[in-house]
C-alpha cells in the first residue's frame, strides 16, 4: 500500500512541477501585448477497483484506491486584457471579439491580439516581427497623418490635399473556439481542428470588436491571482513530496522487519 502510494505521490509532484512552470510563463509575460494567460487542466488517473459498489449487501460504494493524477490540458484563457493608450498612431487595441491576421513568411497566415504596428521600408503594415498584416495595408511615403476609424478604415493626409485618403480597412478574424487555436509563440496563434474555420469581418459588424487607435491591450495575467496560484502549487509539491518521504520511511521499516 505504501508503494502506491509513493507512486501516487509522484504523479502529483509532476503534475504540480507543469502547474508551476505554466505560471511562471504567465508571469513572464506579464508585460506581453496581447499575451493570454494559460490555465492547465487535471483529470484523476485510473482506478485500482478492489470491490465494486453493489445495489444490495455489504459494500454501497465499493472500494477503490486511486493512482494520481496528470495534466491532461493546457488552456489559453482569452478573456480581453486592459486596454492602455499608447498615442502611437499605428498602434490598436481590439475591443471585442477578434483577431489580427498577419501573414507568415512561408505565406500561411497567424492570428494575434497584439495591435503594436509598425511600417517597414515599403510602408506595409507589419508587426513586431516584421510579418505584414493581412489583408495588406500600404501608407504613402508623404503621409503626414494617419488616422483609424473604429470600424477600422485607415485613412491618411498627404500635402496639398486637406481631405484625408483612404487606404484600406482593418480586418478582424474571429474562431468558434478560440482556446482551441495553436500558439506558435511570438504572441502568434494559427488555426488548428478544434478553432474551427476562421471568420474574417470588418470591425463593429456582428460578433467583431472594434478597432482602438492609439492604444494596445495589455496581458491579461492577473499577478495576484498567479502569486497565490504559484503558493498553491508550491504547498502541494511540499505535500506530495512529503507522501514519498513517508512511503518510503514505512517501506523500509516493513524490510527491515
Amino acid at each position: 500500500m505504501s508503494s502506491s502510494a509513493m507512486f501516487t505521490a509522484v504523479t502529483g509532484t509532476v503534475a504540480q512541477q507543469v502547474r508551476i512552470d505554466v505560471i511562471a510563463n504567465n508571469i513572464a509575460n506579464l508585460g506581453t501585448h496581447g499575451f493570454k494567460r494559460i490555465r492547465p487542466q487535471f483529470e484523476d488517473l485510473l482506478y485500482e477497483t478492489v470491490r465494486a459498489p453493489v445495489g444490495e449487501g455489504d459494500s454501497p460504494t465499493g472500494l477503490q484506491f486511486g493512482r494520481g493524477t496528470r495534466v491532461v490540458a493546457t488552456e489559453h484563457i482569452h478573456t480581453q486584457g486592459a486596454t492602455r493608450q499608447t498615442g502611437q498612431s499605428l498602434d490598436m487595441a481590439i475591443d471585442g471579439a477578434g483577431f489580427f491576421a498577419v501573414r507568415q513568411l512561408n505565406g500561411d497566415v497567424a492570428y494575434t491580439r497584439n495591435g503594436s504596428f509598425r511600417l517597414d521600408v515599403n510602408g506595409n503594415m507589419v508587426n513586431p516581427s516584421g510579418l505584414q498584416l493581412d489583408p495588406p495595408i500600404t501608407i504613402p511615403d508623404d503621409a503626414l497623418s494617419i488616422t483609424i476609424t473604429q470600424d477600422g478604415f485607415v485613412r491618411v493626409v498627404q500635402p496639398g490635399s486637406p481631405t484625408p485618403t483612404e487606404v484600406g480597412q482593418i480586418q478582424l478574424t474571429r474562431f468558434l473556439n478560440p482556446a482551441g487555436l495553436e500558439a506558435m509563440g511570438r504572441n502568434l496563434f494559427v488555426e488548428s481542428d478544434a478553432s474551427g474555420s476562421p471568420t474574417s469581418g470588418n470591425p463593429g459588424e456582428e460578433a467583431f470588436g472594434l478597432v482602438s487607435q492609439g492604444a494596445v491591450e495589455e496581458s491579461n495575467v492577473n499577478i495576484a491571482e498567479e502569486l497565490v496560484n504559484l503558493i498553491l502549487a508550491q504547498r502541494a509539491f511540499e505535500a506530495n513530496t512529503r507522501v514519498i518521504s513517508s512511503s518510503d520511511e514505512i517501506l523500509r521499516f516493513v524490510t527491515q522487519r
